[in-house]
């Protein structure tokens, strides 16, 4: 038993790990059946095997004013539970066990859930318990709810008792037993294996046999032919208000014969339990399938995220090599900085003899420096803002077009997120220390830059934050001239001067790896507000594998103890 029961447990584990939070078509379906089959687990089979020779619960259940709360009465010949005159009754359960069974049932191993009391209760999550002699030892009797009751917590609480009970007293009449809800409910209990006992209440004298026959001939169809009925004629209640000694007579013998009978009650607790294990194996399937859905769902949803800030991320990098961000501002604050025309005709023909006059010319002007600094942030913080907008948009069109998607889509991410402007500032400044830092440590030993001290790092640095916008580390080409209009020569020469050539490509390619890993990194904040919203399917990796293995390790277990003796 132990080993099932370690396998139950971890079962129980795997339900609750699971989610499925995402609007599909499976998802209501598997939330309502990983909610009871939790509630089974903890109500019924783990309490039940851990204590197979405790008492039978038998749950009383029914349609609303099939006369559930009389039969209990009439069985017990004691008033012990209200038939309720206005429907739907709230009034909380009520179990029926014999005083020297109170300890068992008074503490919470069946029904954890349910607050214990001895006195009526309006409140539904109760369960009222009551010692009387007029049931025998070893059973006990639990009146339900109506199955079929207009409030819904009632239906729930009334599956939920069901599902607990070692054996079924089906409670249907004459004018109802053809309902579609009851044999729904008898067609539940056939599958979980739970042993049945059904009572067809108020019937005709004058009709009976031909109700009789052809309520058998249904419980036939429903593989239910096996199971007592008892039929209990329409007749007048006696001054208390219970059924006449000779119609309750047949149903009191029975349970009189249950009660003193050890192996016949150990037989229908192994047979409920037994049957209920083995339900468990076809319902965690459906909940594993569910599960799947749910994955294949949230991966599909965020693949169309990922395309979305894909294609950002990829704008970035052509923005940062087809030399567009030499345009406008930074083209004229480059221009600024490095001088006049004549400088850069004159950087194009006589570098070597113009180095130390270029060392002081760009030490010598700050405010043109900080004026480019600043164009070179606005460029950068202006493609990262534009290219986070489009993804956004992306994102969230391609998430509309699936129910699933636009059940979590929020109003905020349709556009890039308020703190991505700010954000974006503070990573380029960050950006263009990390270059000037990198420009200081690489030209550690260059006496031009030295005798510059920090306006040549300034400059340099620069420099190589300007050849990060082009493809080619600034060997120029017939765009970039075009853009630059002989710009880019000039930092070419600026940094030939200082570094050399070699120097320029490594400086501007490492600089440009740094700011692209940069750039991912935010878009990737801006991404996550999308798939933090799928994030619940991915608690647990391979949900449905993760069910199915557990409901395997019960099922295994199960077969070895053979609890009914079959193996099966």
């Amino acid at each position: 038993m132990g080993r099932l029961a370690a396998a139950l447990s971890r079962l129980r584990a795997a339900l609750g790990t699971v989610s499925y939070p995402l609007l599909l078509p499976s998802a209501e379906e598997a939330q309502r059946v990983g909610s009871a089959l939790l509630a089974q687990i903890d109500d019924y089979l783990l309490p039940r095997l851990a204590r197979l020779d405790a008492p039978l619960l038998v749950v009383v259940g029914g349609s609303t004013g099939a006369g559930k709360s009389t039969l209990v009465n009439s069985l017990i010949q004691e008033t012990v539970t209200t038939a309720g005159v206005l429907r739907p009754t709230t009034r909380s359960p009520v179990l029926v066990a014999h005083p020297e069974n109170l300890g068992w049932f008074e503490q919470p191993h069946l029904l954890p859930g349910l607050i214990r009391t001895v006195k009526t209760s309006d409140d539904p999550n109760s369960l009222q318990v009551i010692g009387a002699r007029g049931i025998g030892p070893g059973v006990a009797l639990l009146d339900a709810p109506d199955v079929d009751s207009v409030v819904d917590h009632n239906r729930k609480l009334a599956a939920q008792l069901l599902a607990a009970a070692d054996l079924w007293l089906f409670v249907t009449t004459a004018a109802r037993y053809a309902d579609a809800v009851p044999w729904e409910l008898l067609k539940t209990a056939r599958l979980r294996g739970t042993v049945i006992a059904l009572v067809l209440d108020r019937v005709p004298l004058d009709a009976a046999a031909e109700i009789s026959a052809h309520l058998g001939e249904m419980l036939t169809q429903h593989d239910l032919g096996s199971a007592p009925l008892f039929v209990l004629p329409e007749t007048e209640l006696d001054a208390r208000g219970l059924l006449p000694a000779p119609v309750i007579q047949p149903m009191q013998q029975w349970f009189a014969q249950l009660s003193a009978d050890p192996q016949a009650r150990d037989a229908v607790a192994r047979q409920t339990l037994d049957g209920a294990l083995a339900a468990l194996v076809p319902a965690v399937e459906g909940l594993a399938e569910a599960a799947d859905d749910q994955e294949r769902a949230a991966q599909a949803l965020d693949e169309r995220v990922d395309g979305a800030y894909r294609t950002a991320k990829r704008t970035v990098r052509d923005g940062l090599e087809d030399g567009r961000l030499l345009r406008g501002e930074v083209l004229a604050r480059w221009q600024e900085f490095v001088g006049t025309g004549e400088l850069v005709r004159t950087l194009e023909s006589r570098v070597g003899a113009l180095r130390d006059k270029l060392v002081a010319a760009v030490t010598g002007r700050p405010e043109p420096s900080r004026n480019l600094r600043i164009a070179l942030e606005s460029q950068l913080v202006t493609l990262l803002r534009g290219v986070a907008a489009d993804a956004a948009e992306q994102a969230y069109a391609a998430w509309q077009a699936f129910p699933a998607g636009e059940a979590l889509l929020l109003p905020e991410l349709k556009r890039a997120s308020e703190s991505l402007p700010s954000r974006a500032d503070r990573m380029v400044r960050d950006w263009q220390k990390w270059v000037l830092d990198l420009v200081r440590r690489e030209s550690g030993d260059k006496r031009s830059v030295a005798r510059g001290a920090a306006y040549a790092v300034n400059g340099a640095g620069l420099a190589v934050m300007v050849a990060v916008f082009t493809s080619t580390a600034f060997i120029p080409t017939g765009l970039e001239v075009a853009v630059g209009a002989g710009t880019t020569v000039a930092a070419q020469k600026v940094l030939e001067a200082v570094f050399g050539d070699q120097a320029i490509r490594t400086l501007a390619a490492r600089a440009r790896t740094e700011l692209v890993a940069r750039f991912d990194e935010l878009l990737d904040a801006e991404a996550e507000r999308y798939t933090r919203q799928t994030a619940a399917v991915r608690r647990e990796a391979e949900p449905g594998t993760l069910l199915r293995r557990a409901a395997a390790e019960v099922e295994s277990a199960r077969k070895d103890i053979a609890l009914t003796g079959s193996g099966s």
